[in-house]
């Protein structure tokens, strides 16, 4: 057995720690070997859930948390309990809401850009990295390091620190260093590089286009310096590097665009070796038809081990995709050395992690603090951005835009089931506005109203391939997707999540970004537009997208 790495930078471990390493993997039957690698979705109540993970045996478990804070946190505290090998438990923890629902509510990274204040970063990541570890979660699957390139992108969008490499990796280091001094695991994704491709690794496997010598220059800079900053793991996505790869082989053909979930060329010989990586490399979901349109979906588990990856993400049928694995293991088409090495990664993050003398107190006291949510509310506050206005209509009041018109397709996240509304007008209802929420029919009576108010809620989207400006959707039907009220009436977009809706509204005259549609973002917006604070001029991205009417 080869623990030799052990030691070495991120993990780090200690002569007494590596000894734990090897016994416990000593310890370990084949089947109990092959559980360590997988991480498992949990979601949900299910009252079956502790005893299907006892006897399943898994690495680690991302858990996707109801609202009951004190109950999510017994329930991983059970689970650990009957865990003879210390678990793992991951989450997608970049903010708004893609965060804990119990929580403080926090910006998204797009939003921590457009402030661009590492300290504010810092701080947001410490709340982020406090919260998690009272309820339980050791292991978070950020920094996004991806890049704001490709504007029709639906899964970077918010997801990313912007366009500028610059401001990406220091938000991102910054972000690394203080989960990982507060006890949890960073993970840079998605390896190689997203965000020159505006298709979704959900629906197909995404290709990133650049030559090796413009690779070094983005992604390359960013992987390095995440990897020197001691990031423990990294995300490889079902993303194809056809540059590095034609590098390396002569007439690669179809080879050229193999996700890099499942090459050896892109995370052994380009991650591992080239760069120098030495931490666990964890696969993006296992059942993207990023990786599904490659692979058959149970083919595919062993691949990912094979390929580099060292725990896979998700499966849908753990009993027989484990079977799977072991079965590769034992026919010898999953190497022996490749396999114990995964194995031995996946049990010395845990040990790096501390989990080895973890004891099974049950964490007490509340999880989000008020004191926390003064400082996020301040850093919210920062965040939106007033792209544009022409009309030199902002601050408004109710003495002079007392009756709004609100029209919106309300807040819209595949993750969180089916549309929700804003809660904006309500509070400007509050402030002493008149506010009448659009219907489909009849036309607007522009002597009705002071302000048309669009409101648009679509953060990042998962599995949607596109997000737009849907106008016919906002407008009611066919006739209504073509009417401009701008003209008549004073008008202004606020988009509460995806920044590029300029693209389908160039000429409309007063823009805002605000980037995450969680409420306390809507009640920030509420204070800046009635002038209670400065707006941020500063944009992470182009919103314009390049269309240069847009400006104006």
């Amino acid at each position: 057995m080869n623990t030799s790495f052990l030691a070495r930078a991120p993990f780090n471990l200690d002569a007494p720690t590596i000894a734990w390493v090897e016994t416990t993997y000593r310890a370990l039957s084949l089947q109990d070997k092959v559980g360590q690698l997988f991480n498992l979705l949990s979601r949900g109540t299910d009252p079956d859930e502790l005893a299907r993970l006892e006897r399943l045996r898994p690495g680690g478990i991302t858990r996707y948390f109801g609202s009951d804070g004190d109950a999510e946190r017994m329930r991983i505290a059970a689970a650990q309990r009957s865990a003879p090998v210390p678990l793992l438990v991951s989450a997608d923890l970049e903010g708004s809401r893609m965060s804990l629902p119990f929580g403080t509510q926090v910006p998204n990274p797009l939003a921590l850009a457009a402030i661009d204040d590492i300290e504010v970063t810092a701080e947001i990541s410490r709340i982020i990295a406090d919260e998690a570890v009272a309820v339980g979660v050791n292991w978070s699957f950020t920094p996004v390091i991806d890049i704001n390139h490709a504007f029709r992108s639906p899964i970077v969008a918010t997801r990313s620190f912007g366009s500028d490499v610059d401001a990406i990796r220091r938000h991102a280091l910054t972000q690394i260093e203080v989960l990982q001094r507060h006890g949890v695991a960073a993970t840079a994704k998605h390896w190689p590089g997203e965000g020159y491709d505006d298709r979704d690794q959900h629906l197909v496997t995404t290709i990133n286009p650049l030559s090796m010598a413009e690779w070094e220059m983005t992604f390359g800079k960013l992987y390095r310096a995440a990897i020197d900053a001691g990031v423990l793991s990294i995300m490889s996505a079902h993303i194809a590097l056809p540059a590095f790869v034609r590098e390396r082989l002569s007439d690669p053909g179809i080879e050229a665009f193999r996700p890099a979930s499942i090459s050896k060329l892109l995370n052994i010989d380009l991650l591992r070796r080239e760069l120098g990586f030495n931490g666990l490399i964890v696969s993006d979901a296992s059942e993207m038809a990023g990786l599904t349109s490659w692979s058959r979906m149970r083919a595919a588990k062993s691949q990912l081990i094979a390929g580099g990856c060292d725990m896979i993400l998700f499966t849908r049928a753990p009993e027989e995709d484990m079977a799977e694995v072991r079965a590769a293991v034992e026919a010898g088409q999953l190497a022996a050395e490749r396999f114990e090495d995964a194995v031995l990664r996946v049990l010395a993050l845990k040990a790096a992690l501390g989990l080895h003398k973890a004891s099974e107190h049950l964490p007490t006291g509340a999880i989000a603090r008020a004191s926390d949510k003064t400082i996020a509310d301040a850093a919210l506050r920062r965040a939106p951005t007033l792209v544009k206005d022409t009309l030199g209509l902002l601050p408004i009041s109710p003495s002079r835009y007392r009756r709004i018109l609100v029209i919106s397709g309300g807040i819209i996240s595949p993750l969180h089931g089916t549309p929700s509304e804003f809660r904006l007008p309500d509070m400007l209802a509050g402030e002493g506005f008149e506010v009448t929420l659009h219907t489909q029919q009849p036309a607007i009576d522009p002597a009705d109203f002071d302000l048309v108010l669009y409101l648009l809620g679509e953060e990042t989207l998962l599995t949607r391939g596109r997000v737009f400006l849907d106008w016919a959707r906002l407008g009611g039907d066919f006739v209504g997707a073509m009417r401009r009220y701008w003209h008549d009436i004073p008008t202004v977009m606020i988009s509460f999540g995806y920044p590029y809706h300029l693209y389908d509204a160039p000429r409309v005259p007063v823009y805002i970004n605000a980037y995450c549609t969680i409420d306390d973002m809507q009640a920030a917006v509420v204070d800046l537009l009635i002038g209670r604070h400065p707006w941020n001029r500063h944009s992470p991205v182009d919103p314009t997208c390049g269309v240069e009417d847009a400006k104006y």
